[in-house]
């Protein structure tokens, strides 16, 4: 295993996943000498996972000029400097280069054709293209500030040292593939604040006993309407129209790990299980000419479970439509199209895709992601800024991992390197 104790690096970065192997590359092909430095034994194991194993690797919507529409934050502001310089489009050449087929599933969901491992061994070829060296795996014991010689960090390989060093770490989500709080740990040794870290794109869970009368749905999955917070502030409110899943514990599927990185504990979610069906008038309809149950009628709806489901609330629901009263019919039509319903919790990290929250803004750059310690940089997903389900986190750390390199690049001229 290579040891060293010398200036060796123009800059080291602290991770190998998508932000820190992409950065790395750019770097190294703009003449810097990288080392990149991961704990886990396998390279970019949270790239070769994502998207069931296909790889959403960017969004075809994303909009540079407005990202709260796609990110959070506490600024998520923050982020159009980088993603208007680094395009979803920037990155969709560099996979059209490579010869990595691919294609868009839905919403402007980009996804690989073949397996997530194209592109690990694109950004391993990027990085190769760039002269830069690897330690992996690897284990960070330390890392100092070493004076005028920049960054020391203490290694089960050796002491490393170099001007700039970059945090790649990750978050907290999905710690059974290595996730770690190094980043954190970093920002806080250097007195730059952390936001709060908590899981995001993650299933919601209930209190078993509320929970009861729909566990039995587990499996079933449908198209809704899912709302939480309110429209008075943008870091809680969120409103999406994707499909539900049904689960043991709670619910699942895109539209509540979209609405996931929104909810706040306590609050509630709004959904509308019919979303353009009017219920109020389809019932009564139905009521002037059927004599089906209930259920039967919803069943035009809903599915036949959940209908079910339903009708099992009350005993008022449970008879046929003609012999209901309008009353009944009007509270059942509203309770489905605005069904309210709180969460006890979430499935927490080891479920969640991402993680919210992480070093804040306002201690970086939003040109460099250069931090006020000189010379240190964060990028990705350790930052705060978190993106919506469906490639906009890979986005996100392709272009903070190019910022930061032409950043590094820029700093290294500048220093005379």
């Amino acid at each position: 295993m290579p040891r060293t104790d010398t200036l060796a690096f123009d800059a080291i970065v602290l991770g190998g996943g998508a932000a820190g192997l992409f950065c790395a590359g750019v770097a190294g092909q703009l003449g810097l000498k990288v080392l990149v430095i991961d704990h886990a034994a396998k390279v970019a194991e949270k790239v070769r996972i994502a998207g069931g194993g296909r790889c959403n690797f960017t969004n075809r919507d994303l909009d540079p000029r407005a990202p709260h529409k796609h990110f959070l934050g506490e600024n998520p502001q923050f982020c159009r400097s980088a993603l208007s310089r680094y395009t979803p489009q920037d990155f969709i050449d560099l996979v059209t280069r490579h010869g990595i087929p691919f294609h868009e599933k839905h919403k402007g969901q980009l996804f690989g054709d073949r397996s997530s491992e194209d592109f690990i061994r694109m950004l391993l070829a990027e990085c190769e293209a760039g002269g830069v060296q690897r330690w992996q795996p690897c284990a960070v014991k330390a890392v100092r500030h070493a004076g005028a010689e920049g960054y020391a960090v203490d290694t089960d390989r050796g002491t490393v040292r170099a001007p700039q060093l970059v945090v790649a770490t990750g978050g907290l989500a999905i710690p059974q593939i290595g996730a770690s709080d190094l980043g954190y740990r970093i920002a806080r040794q250097f007195d730059l604040r952390v936001v709060e870290p908590r899981p995001a794109l993650v299933p919601l869970t209930f209190d078993g006993q509320a929970w009861a009368p729909w566990a039995d749905l587990a499996g079933l999955a449908l198209p809704v309407r899912i709302e939480t917070g309110s429209k008075k502030d943008r870091l809680t409110f969120g409103a999406f129209d994707e499909d539900l899943l049904f689960t043991h514990r709670g619910l699942s599927g895109p539209g509540v790990l979209q609405i996931s990185s929104y909810w706040k504990p306590g609050s509630a979610l709004r959904l509308n299980l019919s979303p353009g069906q009017d219920l109020s008038e389809a019932l009564p309809r139905a009521k002037a000419g059927s004599r089906k149950l209930i259920a039967n009628e919803l069943a035009a709806y809903l599915p036949s479970r959940l209908a079910e489901a339903w009708v099992c609330q009350d005993t008022a629901w449970q008879r046929p439509v003609n012999e209901a009263s309008d009353k009944a019919l009007a509270l059942l039509a509203q309770r489905i199209s605005a069904w309210e319903l709180t969460p006890t919790g979430t499935e927490g990290y080891k479920k969640a895709e991402v993680t919210a929250g992480g070093v804040d803004t306002r201690a970086l750059s939003q040109q460099t992601m250069e931090s006020r310690q000189p010379g240190l940089y964060f990028i990705g997903e350790v930052v705060d800024i978190t993106g919506w389900l469906g490639g906009y986190n890979f986005q996100w750390a392709w272009a903070s991992g190019w910022a930061c390199a032409q950043g590094m690049a820029a700093r290294r001229g500048s220093l005379g390197g």
